[in-house]
C-alpha cells in the first residue's frame, strides 16, 4: 500500500496538522510506503502522483478543502480519500462527496453532522485522531520541566492550576469554565485559570471580551490568558503542569486537547456532546456537563472559502444548530468536585490514561486506517 498524505506539512503546531503528522508517522512505523505534502501544494503534489503513483490519497480538512484534498488528486487519476472534521454545516460539494467510494470523518457525531447534511452515511467510516502517548504522559509534579512550567506562569505548588487549550479560548467554553469559577469562588481552594490560545488577528477581539468578562466577575486576578506561540514539544509540559483540565467546548468534532489532557493522566470537565461523547467517559475519566444551549440559526452566509460567489446565502428548511453552550452549574460543580478531591483527579486522570492508550494512540489510528483503507477499497 502506498499512500500520500495531504495536510499542513511541515506541521505547525495546529490539530489538523498534529492529525495528520501523526497519522503519517504511524504509516511510516508500520512499514507502509507513505509520503507527506501539504494539501494546498499542487506542484508538489503533482510530483508524488507523478513518480509516487500512490494507491491512496488522504486528505486531511474540512468540507471546504474538496477541491484540495478530492478535486485536485481525481484530476490526475489518483483515488482520494478525504479525512474530515466539521463546523456546524456541510454547504457545499455533497454531489462530489457522495461520489466518492470512502470518507473518514474523525467521530460519530461529525458522521451525523455529513449525514444530516446529505452525505450518504454508508461511505462515511470514523477514524479518531491519534495521541502520541510517548509524549503525552503523566510527570511527577516534582519534575524540574513540569516545576518551571509553573513557575513561569507563578503558579505556586499549592494553587490548582486549571487549563483550557486552543486557537482561542471561548469556542473551547472559556467563558463557561470563568462564570462556573465565580460561583465557587469563595468556597474552592486557591486556584488559578490559565487559557493558552494562539496568537493570531481573529482571536485578539475575542481575548479581550474574555479577559473583561473575567473582570466583571471579579476574579481577573486568578484567571491569566497565554498568547505565546509554542511548539508541540512544550505542550506535553504544560498539560503536565495543569491538575484540571477544563474545555467543555462549543464546537468540537474531536476534542484533541481532551484527549491529550487524558493521556497525561488528568482529569477532564467537558460537555456531553459531539466528539466528547467518543473520547471521555462521563464519571470515570472526566465530568460532563449537560447542554444547556443549542445556537441554532436559519440561515449563513457563505463565500469562496466554501466555493461560492461571495455573499452566498444558504437558507435552511430545517433550522441548524451550529453551537452549544455547556451548563454552567454544572461545570462549577464539576470543579468543586475535582478541585477538593486530589484521590479523585487520580483516579480519573489514570483512567483517561489507560482509555487514550488503548482507543487513540497513534500507532493504533494507523492500524484502523489501514483496515479500513483494505477492507472499503480492496487496497493492500
Amino acid at each position: 500500500m502506498k499512500v500520500l498524505v495531504l495536510y499542513d506539512y511541515p506541521p505547525s503546531p495546529g490539530g489538523l496538522a498534529t492529525q495528520g503528522d501523526l497519522l503519517y508517522r504511524g504509516l511510516l512505523e508500520m512499514g507502509i510506503d507513505a509520503h507527506a505534502v501539504h494539501f494546498e501544494s499542487a506542484q508538489e503534489k503533482e510530483w508524488y502522483y507523478r513518480w509516487f503513483e500512490p494507491d491512496v490519497v488522504v486528505g486531511v480538512g474540512y468540507w471546504g478543502h474538496t477541491p484540495q484534498l478530492v478535486l485536485h488528486p481525481q484530476r490526475y487519476g489518483v483515488q482520494p480519500v478525504p479525512w474530515l472534521v466539521a463546523d456546524g454545516y456541510i454547504a457545499n460539494y455533497q454531489e462530489v462527496l457522495n461520489a466518492l467510494p470512502l470518507i473518514l470523518v474523525t467521530s460519530n457525531w461529525v458522521k451525523e453532522m455529513y449525514v444530516r447534511d446529505g452525505i450518504n452515511a454508508d461511505k462515511i467510516e470514523v477514524l479518531p485522531v491519534g495521541c502520541d502517548t510517548d509524549s503525552f504522559i503523566p510527570f511527577d509534579k516534582n519534575d524540574p520541566k513540569i516545576l518551571a512550567v509553573r513557575e513561569a506562569l507563578g503558579i505556586s505548588p499549592d494553587q490548582l492550576m486549571i487549563l483550557t487549550v486552543g486557537g482561542d479560548a471561548a469556542s473551547k467554553g472559556a467563558q463557561e469554565v470563568m462564570q462556573a469559577l465565580a460561583i465557587i469562588d469563595a468556597k474552592a481552594p486557591d486556584w488559578k485559570y490559565v487559557c493558552k490560545v494562539w496568537p493570531q488577528p481573529r482571536t485578539k477581539k475575542q481575548n479581550l471580551a474574555d479577559l473583561q468578562m473575567a473582570s466583571d466577575l471579579g476574579i481577573d486576578k486568578n484567571v491569566m490568558y497565554e498568547t505565546n506561540t509554542i511548539s508541540r514539544t512544550f505542550m506535553p509540559y504544560l498539560v503536565g503542569a495543569c491538575d484540571i483540565y477544563a474545555a467543555p467546548s462549543r464546537l468540537e468534532g474531536f476534542g484533541m486537547p481532551q484527549v491529550e489532557a487524558g493521556a497525561c493522566g488528568k482529569p477532564v470537565v467537558s460537555i456531553k456532546a459531539m466528539g466528547m461523547l467518543d473520547t471521555l467517559i462521563h464519571g470515570e475519566t472526566a465530568f460532563l456537563a449537560e447542554i444547556a444551549r443549542k445556537i441554532v440559526v436559519n440561515e449563513v452566509m457563505l463565500g469562496g472559502e466554501s466555493g461560492f460567489e461571495d455573499q452566498h446565502r444558504v437558507e435552511f428548511k430545517v433550522p441548524r444548530t451550529v453551537d452549544y453552550r455547556a451548563s454552567v452549574n454544572d461545570i462549577a460543580k464539576y470543579l468543586m468536585t475535582l478541585m477538593t478531591d486530589a484521590d479523585l483527579r487520580q483516579k480519573m486522570g489514570m483512567a483517561g490514561r489507560e482509555r487514550v492508550v488503548a482507543n487513540f494512540d497513534y500507532r493504533i489510528v494507523a492500524q484502523k486506517f489501514v483496515r479500513i483503507i483494505s477492507d472499503k477499497l480492496g487496497i493492500n
